[in-house]
């Protein structure tokens, strides 16, 4: 099968959407299909030795999120000489804006399928950035809009389906989760974490993921300080990279848990984050904004529980005190939900709950991709029969 993977993020960006990206584009490519991901330029240099290839047309910087590029595919001549010597039996949008457009376009042009996923909050994205309600509905159902001209709409959650609902969308939707890679806990991957990071004995609390507000951090910040204030020793690992860097650095100060907040930068090489997971007491991870637990399944792949918002899409695999924590959406709650894990349970039940999620909550990537084929098929076969 020839399949053509849209979107908005790829490497060496890695967002939460930019590495399903990735994690399709090498997925499909295992099982034998001929994958090809088109993408704004997010790098110039090398990149060979990728099962799959990049497509990419020329971007630009985006002012107020500098890690990500926009670009329109139309403007750039090159590109679409080469896309025109291209056929693909299906394409798949990983977004609805420019990368989804481009699919749109390339679906109707070659009369095949388009898949579409839907991985963000959007109108959150707007309000944030335009704090006016009619201009978010505006973009909200600019978004709808796009969903209801692909041919089969995917969502990672049943929280994301929701949300899309939420939009206004009316049409069917499917589930199909985010994975991992399948990976044995390596325990020289935590003792490099550990001596890179300068990590001492004791409790260590980690968030990995864009250091940006809309992720709820100020609240892990908080917590954290509550904590300490308590009496329980602990470091706090922020890992990633993003526009509130700065000030998440400030906030730390403010809270006086700067000498134990530790901020790594963007982390290339996965086996250290690997190793930051397995350090890890707990993984804590209180957003709201979140549409999937990419990052939830990858700290339990190293054995490591998380601490998630009550009715959040990261929530939905974790059973309370099993697999996971639950908590409310507030700094004391958090404080009170990491306290109880490290300071009242006995170890046994810890060791329990760090295995439990290990077993229960990831999936691994290549079983997602056997589920995204057979869907691919069915769509095809679906199509087909209509002609």
């Amino acid at each position: 099968m020839r399949i053509a993977q849209c979107t908005d993020t790829f490497l060496p960006v890695v967002d939460g959407v930019g590495r399903v990206g990735v994690a399709y584009a090498n997925g499909l490519s295992r099982l034998g299909h001929e994958t090809t991901v088109i993408t704004p330029i997010q790098d110039v240099g090398y990149r060979g030795n990728y099962p799959y290839e990049i497509l990419d047309f020329i971007s630009v910087g985006i002012p107020t999120a500098t890690q990500y590029k926009a670009g329109v595919s139309s403007l750039d001549s090159n590109y679409m000489a080469k896309i025109k010597k291209r056929s693909f039996d299906v394409v798949h949008a990983h977004s609805p804006l420019i990368a989804g457009w481009e699919a749109l376009r390339l679906a109707n042009m070659q009369k095949i399928p388009l898949v579409g996923t839907f991985h963000s909050k959007y109108r959150n994205d707007i309000l944030r950035y335009i704090n006016i309600d009619v201009v978010a509905d505006l973009g909200a159902k600019y978004i709808v809009s796009f969903y209801e001209r692909c041919d089969e709409v995917w969502t990672v959650s049943d929280h994301a389906a929701e949300t899309l609902r939420g939009y206004g969308f009316n049409g069917e939707i499917q589930i199909v989760h985010n994975g991992c890679e399948p990976k044995v806990p390596q325990k020289s991957w935590e003792e490099a974490a550990r001596q890179t990071f300068h990590l001492r004995p004791g409790s260590i609390l980690l968030y990995v993921g864009q250091l940006d507000y809309k992720k709820n951090i100020r609240s892990i910040l908080e917590a954290a300080a509550l904590l300490m204030r308590q009496g329980t020793d602990i470091q706090l690992v922020l890992a990633g990279q993003g526009q509130d860097e700065q000030n998440l650095r400030d906030d730390a100060d403010v809270l006086g848990i700067s000498h134990n907040t530790i901020f790594t930068g963007h982390l290339y090489e996965p086996d250290l984050l690997n190793g930051l997971y397995m350090s890890a007491s707990l993984f804590i991870f209180p957003s709201l904004y979140d549409t999937g637990g990419l990052v939830v399944s990858e700290a339990a792949m190293m054995g490591t529980p998380s601490v998630v918002v009550r009715n959040s899409a990261p929530a939905e695999r974790i059973i309370d005190r099993q697999n996971g924590l639950i908590c409310e959406d507030t700094p004391e709650d958090i404080c009170k939900t990491m306290d109880y894990y490290l300071n009242r349970m006995d170890r046994n039940a810890q060791d329990s709950m760090r295995s439990c999620a290990q077993r229960s909550i990831p999936e691994s990537w290549d079983t997602i991709m056997n589920q995204v084929h057979a869907r691919y098929e069915d769509l095809l076969g679906r199509i087909r029969m209509k002609r």
